[in-house]
């Protein structure tokens, strides 16, 4: 696992660490190599932006390794074995750092001292809940808009994926200090609108759908729904009864919606109607300020965005020939009035068919004179259901879309969602419905939570035996390597989450957990690295090191899981 830092302003003062994470170690070799370079007369402008640390493949050469002299010496004017002799002499000096060796042309690895590892486990017990937590986006004011799904049908997967990954991306940038509104696009407005409408005036006939229009039992349950609550609606004049089947079924179809993604885990902080746009001349107001600042022009008879000289592959009609305004119109309002309610960053995380929108949104952007970076889109890509080898195609509701209450009904939500967010969003994903339903360590969210749920049945026990992870536990009994891993496993959490909220990658997140269990696995099959004492044994120093080391991993994991939104179980 890599470990990038960015370089900071250099500091000559001798370095000290209180725990060894990667990311302290990180900073602890640049501000080293900033002395050694100082030392010669050297600049300290031949580092690179990001000091990387990495854990060795093999753990006989140390904790942890990095290759920056390798990557300095040349520019420097050194050997690279010279530059990491003398790195590893100043690195050592650290209180923190046990040994630092040279290896092979210049490569140089790290073992940890005890007691800082035992000051990690110390660190998790002092912050509990807001261990993992920063402030790399602190002040950061961002709108989150996922799913916003149309309102003419059940949510389907690709929509469930993103409602997943939506919501634990909010969780991982506001856990880096961002303000996160989460926000649902209502696409209330359009053809597609009209096709709901008329599908469900159909099925209210007891005719069927039109050639364009939706099918399934949910439109003949919503066409029944209208009904029940306007009685008299077929009887309605064209237009009346086509706005009353419209008005009623929207919000019928749309709690529907709403209700899914909350017994999902999903809820939203704005429902934003797109409609509203339209009505309060925000559409007008945002193509008006376009034409005054020169970026509309008029051809053909329709009015179009000068989007190619933005960064877009060509320009976009804004305003049709018809005089109607095209879907981008709503679009450019959107973006204005995200950016006049005082968001810094807008994310859009879209479907797989919608890759034209980055470079559409960001000229967007750009022709309203904003930056073209405060805009941000992610594209998530198409998810299969697999069961018995072979893909699921039929929804038992919704005809041939397969929708997010399938997905929960076939596996639950804890299994549902761990499964949607544990993969980038960047590859197509075939969810395989057997193994999510097999209680077992082949089934991913089963395998960490059962690592959360047997940490709490030892802790658990310590507790009926009287051993408490207090203040005058001697962490730095933590000596044997299997200890040693698992602490410095819990010590990349925060970290990691870092990178996740960078990188808009909550899966690493996921990722991290199982490594975490499988960490923990590996302790407990250590004889030597027991727990709890048997029998008639008296509790020695490192029994109580080890509850607090439990403790430790079990606050972890659940502050993990909290941020994917999946349950940490105490009993399973």
């Amino acid at each position: 696992m890599t470990w990038p830092r960015p370089l900071r302003a250099p500091d000559l003062g001798t370095p000290r660490i209180r725990q060894v994470t990667p990311a302290a170690l990180a900073d602890l070799v640049r501000s080293s190599a900033v002395q050694v370079l100082a030392a010669r007369g050297i600049d300290d402008a031949v580092l690179p932006e990001q000091v990387t640390i990495e854990r060795p493949r093999n753990p006989e050469h140390g904790d942890y390794a990095t290759n920056l002299a390798l990557q300095v010496a040349k520019k420097a004017g050194l050997k690279p074995r010279d530059f990491a002799e003398a790195l590893a002499e100043a690195v050592s000096a650290d209180d923190g750092v046990a040994s630092a060796e040279v290896a092979g042309p210049g490569f140089l690895n790290f073992r940890l001292a005890a007691a800082a590892q035992g000051d990690i486990v110390r660190q998790v017990l002092d912050a509990g809940a807001a261990y993992g937590r920063g402030d790399a986006l602190a002040g950061t004011r961002i709108n989150l808009e996922f799913v916003s799904a149309n309102p003419t049908g059940p949510i389907h997967l690709g929509g469930t994926r993103w409602a997943a990954v939506g919501d634990a991306l909010g969780r991982v940038l506001a856990a880096q200090g961002a303000d996160v509104t989460r926000e649902y696009y209502f696409n209330d407005a359009g053809a597609q609108i009209d096709r709901f409408v008329r599908s469900l005036v159909a099925a209210a006939k007891g005719e069927p759908a039109p050639e364009d229009g939706y099918a399934g039992g949910y439109i003949n349950d919503i066409a029944a729904e209208v009904i029940k609550a306007e009685p008299s609606a077929l009887s309605l004049p064209e237009a009346e009864r086509h706005e009353t089947f419209r008005r009623i079924g929207i919000e019928l179809m749309f709690s529907e919606i709403r209700e899914s993604l909350h017994e999902f885990g999903t809820d939203f902080d704005v429902y934003f109607h797109e409609n509203s746009l339209h009505e309060s001349g925000a559409v007008d107001a945002a193509v008006q300020q376009l034409k005054d600042s020169g970026n509309l022009y008029f051809n053909e008879g329709a009015w179009w965005l000068k989007s190619s000289e933005y960064g877009d592959d060509k320009d976009r009609v804004v305003i049709k020939q018809d005089g109607n305004p095209a879907y981008i119109a709503g679009d450019l309002a959107y973006f204005k009035d995200k950016r006049n309610r005082g968001f810094d960053l807008c994310i859009y995380m879209l479907g797989a068919d919608h890759h034209g929108y980055i470079a559409r949104l960001k000229a967007a952007a750009a022709a309203f004179g904003d930056d073209p970076d405060t805009v941000e889109v992610l594209i998530g890509q198409m998810v299969n259901l697999v069961s018995e080898g072979k893909p699921v195609r039929m929804s038992k509701r919704a005809g041939t879309v397969i929708t997010m209450e399938d997905l929960v009904e076939a596996v639950g939500v804890d299994p549902a969602r761990y499964e949607l967010i544990r993969y980038s969003v960047d590859s197509t994903l075939d969810v395989d419905l057997d193994l999510l339903r097999k209680h077992s360590n082949d089934n991913p969210v089963y395998y960490v939570q059962y690592a959360h749920a047997r940490l709490c049945t030892m802790l658990r026990g310590a507790a009926d035996l009287g051993l408490k992870s207090t203040e005058d536990v001697d962490l730095g009994q933590l000596t044997l390597p299997v200890e040693g891993d698992l602490i410095r496993t819990i010590g990349e959490f925060p970290e990691t989450v870092r990178r996740a909220a960078e990188m808009r990658e909550p899966h690493r997140i996921a990722r991290y957990l199982e490594e975490l269990a499988g960490a923990l696995h590996k302790f407990y099959a250590v004889r030597e690295a027991r727990v709890l004492p048997k029998g008639d044994e008296v509790a020695t120093p490192a029994n109580h090191a080890r509850v607090a080391l439990c403790e430790a991993a079990r606050v972890v994991l659940a502050n993990g899981l909290a941020l994917v939104g999946v349950s940490a179980p105490e009993r399973m």
